[in-house]
């Protein structure tokens, strides 16, 4: 596993932009900005420290799929930390074998620091090398695309 990590500055307040990226008073925030990951993205579950969450979107066949995760940490406005254990392949729960055992217990976090009204996101994340590029592609677009979501509802 690397950890890998992405910034992004953008001119409104943590509250702001921590609620927008986690979907909070409206999931379509958080819908808009992961679609760069998958068209289809959405998450199932509780930000709530120590809940479990599903990240799940469809495949081209229409399947239900994704990660299968716990909120490891959530301190609003400053920081969350996602522990993801699992895979969710339609109905059915992956949580051990070769599908998993490489990267489960990988963290994604997400801290939230403001300096004269620009609020700095920073993504800090495991990954396994096979998924870098990818990462290092979708990470700044998606950033990018939850900057004008925030800046948005901040004007």
């Amino acid at each position: 596993m690397k950890k890998i990590e992405f910034k992004e500055q953008i001119k409104a307040s943590p509250k702001i932009v921590y609620e927008t990226m986690l979907g909070l008073n409206d999931i379509t925030t958080y819908e808009q900005w992961t679609a760069k990951f998958n068209p289809t993205s959405t998450y199932e579950g509780s930000w709530k420290k120590g809940e479990k969450m599903y990240f799940t979107g469809t495949d081209e066949n229409g399947k239900r799929g994704g990660m299968i995760s716990e909120i490891a940490e959530n301190k609003p406005y400053e920081f969350v930390s996602i522990r993801h254990y699992g895979i969710l392949d339609g109905d059915n729960e992956i949580t051990s074998g070769e599908q998993v055992d490489n990267w489960a217990g990988s963290l994604e976090n997400y801290s939230f620091q403001e300096s004269n009204g620009i609020t700095t996101v920073k993504v800090e994340m495991d990954t396994m090398d096979d998924y870098i590029d990818y990462f290092k592609e979708s990470w700044p677009k998606a950033l990018n695309i939850l900057k004008k979501i925030a800046e948005n509802k901040s004007s």
